[in-house]
């Protein structure tokens, strides 16, 4: 989904305005998740670089876990580009809310997938900086 601008103008109702946000949203969450998908790419590469070879590395698996976890959101989310595109079709309150309601908690699966990642993050880049200085 290529992320766009889109206006608001004076007459849009705050339901229309709520709903050109959360598209805008969601496109920025789209781009956010495939770059993390490129990062963790990146991050793999340096830490093999940088680490012992061992049978069992908990960093890996954690790695790798994670990657399958971002591929599994990204594809719910461009699945839910989709289902957006129905949008239009809401004639009454009662629809719209169904919408809005459905994006918070895309909102929240992505914040959750955000959190916990930084913390992946962080911790790789402790063992790759605990290992560069010993």
């Amino acid at each position: 989904m290529k992320t766009e601008h889109l206006e608001i103008y004076d007459h849009d109702s705050d339901v229309d305005i709520t709903h050109k946000i959360n598209t805008s949203e969601l496109g920025n969450w789209i781009n956010h998740v495939k770059y993390i998908q490129k990062e963790l790419d990146n991050i793999t590469g340096i830490y093999n670089a940088v680490s012992q070879k061992v049978e069992a590395d908990d960093v890996l698996d954690k790695l790798s876990k994670k990657q399958a976890e971002n591929q599994i959101l990204l594809n719910a989310l461009n699945k839910y580009v989709l289902l957006r595109s129905n949008l239009i079709e809401c004639d009454d309150m009662q629809c719209d809310m169904v919408y809005i309601t459905e994006h918070e908690s895309y909102r929240r699966s992505y914040l959750y997938h955000i959190d916990k990642y930084r913390r992946l993050k962080d911790e790789v880049f402790s063992v790759i900086h605990t290992k560069l200085t010993l």
